[in-house]
C-alpha cells in the first residue's frame, strides 16, 4: 500500500508561516502545520511552547502577527471565532452557573441563525436567516446529552456535578452546534487521574462516533499517546516533531522529544562510521547512518531496551544502585562509568549487584546534537562589548572590531557558568529545562533580557530555579557580518 504524502491529505486546517508574539517574546515562531480532517491531532509540549496560543489562534481567540490561517481552503486569519465551524472546550469549563444542564448546552443554539432558501421570495430575497424552533433545539440537545452519557440530567443545577459529569456538560455545549473542528485546551488538567483515564477513552469514542476533526492540547505525554491519530511536539514555539504516538516514541527526532516523550537514557557519543557508534568507551552496532565520520551525537536508549544479564555476557558492566517494583517490571538504576542508566526489567536484581548491560542496534537510536554553541546576531556596543537583548557583556576584541560593527557571537555549551545568587551574574534568570546527558546535564535558561541560553553544568538544577549568567570575555568568539547578514539571520 502506497503510503499517503501530507500534500495529498483531504486538509481542514492549514497554518503557514504563522508567528506570535506577546511583550516582544516570540511563542510560535513561522510554524507551518496542516491538520487532516477527521484526524485526532495532539498538540504537546511543556508550559510555554505556544501550544495553546496555536490552539486560540486556530479558534480566533488570538490574532495571528504574521503567516496565514486556512480553514477547508480559506483563508480565516481576519475572520472573528462566531464566524468560523469551530467550538473549543476549554479546561475550566466555562459553564453558566445560573443556567441548569440543559440551559448551557441550548445556549449557542438559541443565537444562532441558519439560513434558509425561499425560491417563491422575489429574486434577490430568496435566502432569509431564522433562529431554531424550540422543537429543534430540543431535539439537539437531547442528541448531545446521549452523545455524552448524560441523559436525564437535563434539569440539574450544573453546580451540583461532579468535575466529569461538567467537563461532559462542556464538551456536549460545544458538540451541539455541530462544528467542523472541536478544539480542546486541556479539558481533562483538573480531573482526577482516574476520571482523567475514563474521560480519555469517552473522548477517543466520541471522535470515532462523529467523525470530526479533534485537535487536544495538553502537557501529559500518557494522554497524548493513548488518544491521538498524531502528535504535534512543540518546544520554544517551533515545532519539534510530527507523526504517530509509535513513531515518536520509537523514532524521536532529537533529545527534547526524546527525554520528553516518556523515559529515556540521552548519553553523549560518537559516529565512528555508518552503523557504528562509540559512547562510554565502548563501540556498538547501530542501525543509523550518514553522519560525518567521528560526529559528536546524542544516543538514546529507551529503559525497556536495555538487557541486564550476567556479568560476563554483557557489553558494559554495571551496578545496581536502586530497585523499585512497577507492578508489570522492576525500574532500576544502574551505574555504568560516570552514567546512570534507567532500566526497565521484568527480572528482579539485587541493590549493589554486578551486572552485565547489552543493548540490541534496534535499541540504539541516534540523532544530531541539538546545540553545540549559543550564537547571536548583534552589535559591539563599544570597542570591549557587545549588546544582547539590551544587557552589555564584555568581550576580548583583538583589534578587529570597532563600536557598530555587526557581529556574530559564539559561546560554547560549557563557558556558560550559573550562580545560585542572580545578582552575581551578568544577568539573571529562571532555570525552564534541563537533560540529564550521563556525566552531566544540558540546562536551558529564560534569561530575563528575554533571552535563551543553554549550557552544559554538571550540577542538577531545579525548574524555576533562579540563576545569575556569567560568561568570561575570552569566550565569546566573534565574527564580523554585513548589515544584509544581520537581517538575513
Amino acid at each position: 500500500m502506497a503510503k499517503v504524502k501530507v500534500g495529498d491529505w483531504d486538509k481542514i486546517i492549514e497554518l503557514k508561516d504563522v508567528c506570535k508574539s506577546y511583550d516582544g517574546k516570540m511563542v510560535v515562531k513561522n510554524l507551518s502545520l496542516a491538520i487532516k480532517r477527521g484526524a485526532f491531532v495532539t498538540l504537546l509540549g511543556p508550559s510555554g511552547c505556544g501550544k495553546t496560543t496555536t490552539l486560540r489562534m486556530i479558534a480566533g481567540f488570538e490574532e495571528a502577527d504574521s503567516g496565514t490561517i486556512f480553514l477547508e481552503k480559506q483563508d480565516v486569519t481576519e475572520i472573528p471565532p462566531h464566524k468560523r465551524p469551530i467550538n473549543t472546550v476549554f479546561q475550566k469549563y466555562a459553564l453558566f452557573p445560573h443556567l441548569n444542564v440543559y440551559g448551557n448546552i441550548a445556549y449557542g443554539l438559541k443565537l444562532k441563525r441558519i439560513e434558509e432558501t425561499d425560491p417563491n421570495a422575489p429574486a434577490g430575497k430568496q435566502v432569509k436567516t431564522r433562529k431554531f424552533t424550540r422543537a429543534e433545539i430540543a431535539e439537539k440537545v437531547q442528541r448531545a446529552l446521549k452523545l455524552v452519557g448524560l441523559e436525564g440530567y437535563e434539569q440539574r443545577d450544573v453546580t451540583s456535578l461532579s468535575g466529569g459529569q461538567q467537563q461532559r456538560v462542556a464538551i456536549a455545549r460545544a458538540l451541539v452546534l455541530q462544528p467542523k473542528v472541536l478544539l480542546l485546551d486541556e479539558p481533562l488538567g483538573a480531573l482526577d487521574l482516574k476520571m482523567r483515564k475514563e474521560m480519555q477513552l469517552e473522548l477517543m469514542e466520541m471522535h470515532k462516533k462523529l467523525g470530526i476533526t479533534f485537535v487536544y492540547v495538553t502537557h501529559d505525554q500518557e494522554e497524548a499517546l493513548t488518544m491521538s491519530d498524531y502528535i504535534v511536539v512543540m518546544k520554544d514555539g517551533v515545532v519539534q516533531q510530527i507523526g504517530s504516538p509509535k513513531a515518536i516514541y520509537d523514532e524521536p527526532a532529537n533529545a527534547f522529544v526524546a527525554d520528553f516523550i516518556g523515559e529515556s537514557n540521552i548519553i553523549s557519543g560518537t559516529m565512528i562510521e555508518d552503523y557504528k557508534v562509540r559512547f562510554l568507551d565502548t563501540d556498538f552496532k547501530c542501525l543509523d547512518k550518514n553522519f560525518n565520520k567521528n560526529e559528536e551525537v546524542d544516543v538514546v536508549i529507551r529503559p525497556e531496551d536495555i538487557k541486564i544479564t550476567d556479568v560476563e555476557k554483557g557489553m558494559l558492566e554495571g551496578k545496581v544502585v536502586s530497585q523499585v517494583f512497577k507492578g508489570t517490571f522492576y525500574e532500576m538504576n544502574v551505574l555504568a562509568g560516570d552514567y546512570e542508566f534507567t532500566v526497565q526489567s521484568t527480572e528482579s536484581r539485587d541493590v549493589g549487584e554486578e551486572v552485565g548491560i547489552s543493548v540490541k542496534p534496534n535499541g540504539i537510536h541516534i540523532m544530531k546534537k541539538m546545540l553545540v554553541a549559543n550564537e547571536f546576531v548583534t552589535e559591539m556596543d563599544s570597542d570591549e562589548s557587545i549588546d544582547i537583548n539590551g544587557v552589555s557583556f564584555n568581550v576580548f576584541n583583538n583589534g578587529n572590531f570597532r563600536q557598530g560593527d555587526k557581529v556574530k557571537a559564539s559561546v560554547s555549551l560549557d563557558d556558560i557558568i550559573l550562580t545560585d545568587y542572580e545578582e552575581e551574574g551578568i544577568v539573571g534568570g529562571n532555570i525552564v529545562q534541563t537533560v540529564y546527558k550521563g556525566s552531566y546535564f544540558q540546562v536551558q535558561v529564560a534569561a530575563d533580557n528575554n533571552c535563551d541560553f543553554w549550557l552544559d553544568s554538571d550540577d542538577e538544577w531545579d525548574i524555576g530555579d533562579r540563576v545569575g549568567i556569567q560568561i568570561k570575555p575570552e569566550s565569546f568568539v566573534l565574527e564580523k557580518i554585513t548589515e544584509e547578514e544581520a537581517a538575513n539571520e
